[in-house]
């Protein structure tokens, strides 16, 4: 389980970020908020996708849920965290 800490943490400031986004462009429209967020969710983004992909055990569908913006994170790590407990089932 501690392996995907680093990809929960990744998966969270991703939606955080781009719900800080969304919610900025249909409210305010301020620059500043726009200009610290927009790179952090850009940052976010690509670890959640590399994580993904240096995740043991993650399938290419795993793989491209992670391409989903804001969600995809987390719903990869749903769909390794059942895979994980699958897996142990069986033993």
């Amino acid at each position: 389980m501690s392996v995907h800490r680093p990809l929960r943490i990744a998966a969270a400031v991703e939606l955080i970020s781009l719900l800080i986004l969304v919610t900025n462009l249909a409210t305010v429209h301020a620059r500043p908020v726009a200009s610290l967020c927009g790179p952090v969710h850009g940052c976010a983004y690509l670890a959640v996708l590399t994580l993904t992909a240096w995740t043991p055990g993650a399938g290419r569908t795993t793989k491209l849920i992670a391409w989903i913006p804001g969600i995809g994170g987390l719903l990869a790590i749903r769909r390794l965290t059942g895979q994980q407990f699958a897996g142990q089932k069986g033993d």
